[in-house]
């Protein structure tokens, strides 16, 4: 019986260059928020060693100022608008509308993603007509929602893509 050689790493693999690094945490990230169980990969929003490279990766999540203080104020009177006579002007909810602020809000979303809740919005809310808004005025009212949340600001403005988000973990307490 012949034993097959046991084959090297390929040179890049073996002493990825950062841009290789990037590359490969996005491409995980994108997996594990598809469900994709990839070897080596941690949950979004956990950290974890980037298989066979010993490389640090973090996933985002809405404590990494994913979204712009101009763009939370650009999202608060939208929301004002086209959610408050639901969600109330205080963000604590009315009678047949839950509230958006504090535990139940953030505990209700936790462990899921920004994609799964901006999803939520843009298909259903707000709920007489969810086409009324576009996907870019959605995106700051979530930021707006982020920020009266105490969730920090950031450089980057949200987006507005679903699948994007989807790399974004919803998290309740700052980990």
């Amino acid at each position: 019986m012949t034993m097959s050689p046991v084959k090297k790493r390929p040179r890049w693999l073996a002493s990825p260059s950062p841009a290789v690094l990037a590359a490969v945490g996005v491409v995980t990230a994108l997996a594990v928020g598809l469900g994709v169980r990839t070897v080596g990969a941690a949950p979004i929003g956990v950290s974890g060693t980037l298989a066979g490279t010993g490389a640090r990766v973090q996933a985002r999540s809405n404590w990494d100022g994913i979204y712009t203080e101009a763009q939370a104020r650009r999202g608060e009177p939208l929301y004002e608008t086209s959610c408050a006579e639901c969600h109330g002007s205080d963000l604590a909810g009315l009678e047949m509308a839950p509230g958006l602020l504090g535990g139940e809000f953030a505990w209700n979303w936790n462990g899921l993603t920004m994609g799964d809740l901006f999803e939520r919005v843009r298909v259903s809310m707000p709920q007489a007509d969810p086409r009324s808004v576009s996907r870019a005025d959605k995106a700051d009212i979530l930021a707006y929602l982020l920020a009266a949340n105490g969730f920090p600001a950031g450089d980057a403005e949200l987006g507005s893509r679903t699948s994007a988000l989807r790399g974004v973990s919803f998290l309740a307490e700052q980990p």
